[in-house]
């Protein structure tokens, strides 16, 4: 769930916004004079946030992701040992 507030509303009850934006899939947006500015949300979230932007600019796991995910509606899947081979781990 996403609110909107303005800084000063922010400002004036700030621990209870900090309270409210940390539910996992809540946010806050904060704004000044009427404009969005800053976003407030829980860090867990966020850190998903950065993984998945790490993952969608990698080209080569993208790659593997999406393979894995063909061979897998296709019934041609690896074993463990061809998947850290492909992977080399």
């Amino acid at each position: 769930m996403n609110n909107t507030f303005p800084a000063t509303k922010v400002r004036a009850q700030f621990f209870k916004m900090i309270e409210d934006a940390n539910q996992p899939g809540s946010s806050l947006t904060i704004t000044v004079e009427g404009e969005p500015k800053v976003v407030m949300m829980p860090v867990a979230d966020f850190e998903g946030w950065q993984e998945t932007l790490e993952v969608m600019s990698d080209k080569k796991l993208l790659s593997g992701i999406n393979k894995g995910l063909k061979d897998a509606k296709t019934g041609n899947l690896r074993s463990e040992d061809e998947v850290k081979k492909a992977l080399n781990l």
